[in-house]
């Protein structure tokens, strides 16, 4: 793929930058958590429209974003990211700019991303697309795998679809890579996974008489034993992982009744939205085998579902391409990473690209309470995006 030239400077104004930074602590101060968005998507959208852009969908999918630079001629539409929310962790370091929502933090750098997305508003603003079309979007409460939906959902998400000729990429910052490293995964980037809780009902008795009684306790162990050990079952040759992250059977503090209630969690996780199709079937076959065996009723619901983020070729070989010609180092990883992001709905029978960008060897890792998004990142993430959207609606 030869690439198009570029109108990017490959860096941004000082000024900008500046002001940039600013919005990331103004963010990061305030943050929110998924499905409340509404201060984030207010401080998001009075930024945004100070660059006019062409069209400014407010609440898309409840408390998203999505501003439109449409140059009027015809062309793709290219669809640049981020996230808005943050998360339940009680932030432990003390920047100027440090969380004012106790126990609520941007502890996986959402408010990096949004600001590397956002500041794209000056810059096409300042230098419009040629042609074509591009959408920022600002995405809710993708922590919990609900907000690509509630956006998908949104009968004006028809109007920003990308279509067949154009794309959506976003990126995620990556602790423990160097800083500012490309990282590009030909296929799936990021796992596909799944929450699965199971409730049992038995019939409590005194504890000095268990039998007269039917406990939750036993299945619950036996699925403790078992699950884990499903992926080398039903998927030989795939990856497959179930974490347990959640048993509770009775009361706390009760110590003379045997319980009748109980409830066990987990995470199915695979590589690919097939292989998870069929380790959650496999599932709930033995967690209803397990509930019949010990006389239980049961029922399973799920939660937080992340389709698998799958990249197209071409479009990772113009990130590659940008990447390299702006110097940056490039690392590509042949396996996909075991985190999800629902990213992957964007990229589901589109093409589009999730990738990694480096925030430094030795930062904390992602979802950790003394983490903080490097800034030294919006000086390449914004140009980055820039250089490869413009190049992408140049051909």
């Amino acid at each position: 793929m030869t690439p198009a030239t570029s109108n990017a400077s490959d860096a941004l104004p000082a000024d900008l930058l500046a002001i940039l930074t600013e919005l990331r602590h103004t963010v990061h101060a305030a943050p929110e958590l998924s499905g409340h968005e509404h201060r984030t998507h207010d401080t998001i959208r009075d930024f945004v429209a100070r660059f006019n852009p062409t069209r400014l969908h407010e609440h898309l999918g409840t408390t998203g974003l999505a501003a439109e630079f449409d140059s009027g001629k015809p062309g793709p539409t290219i669809v640049v990211r981020a996230e808005l929310d943050a998360l339940p962790i009680q932030e432990v370091i003390d920047p100027a700019y440090k969380s004012t929502k106790p126990g609520v933090m941007h502890a996986c750098g959402h408010d990096g991303h949004t600001t590397m997305v956002a500041g794209l508003a000056a810059v096409f603003s300042e230098n419009p697309p040629e042609r074509g079309r591009v959408v920022l979007l600002f995405q809710p409460a993708e922590e919990t795998g609900a907000g690509a939906k509630q956006v998908l959902a949104d009968e004006r998400w028809g109007s920003l679809e990308p279509g067949e000729n154009g794309a959506a990429i976003a990126l995620h910052n990556l602790p423990g890579h160097p800083m500012g490293q490309i990282i590009l995964t030909d296929g799936v980037f990021s796992c596909a996974s799944r929450g699965m809780s199971v409730a049992f009902e038995g019939v409590t008795s005194h504890a000095a008489h268990p039998d007269d009684g039917i406990s939750p306790a036993e299945a619950i162990a036996e699925l403790v034993q078992r699950l884990p050990k499903l992926p080398a079952e039903c998927l030989p040759d795939s990856f497959g992982l179930v974490s347990i992250t959640h048993i509770q059977a009775g009361e706390d503090d009760v110590f003379g009744v045997t319980p009748s209630m109980g409830r066990f969690n987990a995470t199915l996780r695979t590589e690919t939205d097939e292989d998870l199709e069929a380790l959650t079937k496999a599932a709930v076959e033995i967690a209803g085998e397990v509930a019949a065996a010990h006389s239980l009723e049961h029922a399973i619901t799920w939660h937080e579902h992340f389709e698998a983020a799958v990249c197209d070729a071409p479009t990772v070989e113009r990130i590659r391409s940008v990447a390299s010609a702006m110097g940056l180092d490039i690392a590509d990883r042949d396996e996909p990473f075991r985190w999800s992001e629902d990213f992957g709905l964007f990229t589901k029978g589109r093409r589009g690209v999730l990738f990694g960008l480096g925030s430094g060897e030795d930062q904390p890792q992602l979802h950790n309470p003394d983490y903080d998004f490097p800034d030294e990142l919006i000086a390449i993430g914004t140009p980055l995006f820039e250089r490869v959207v413009r190049e992408m609606l140049a051909d």
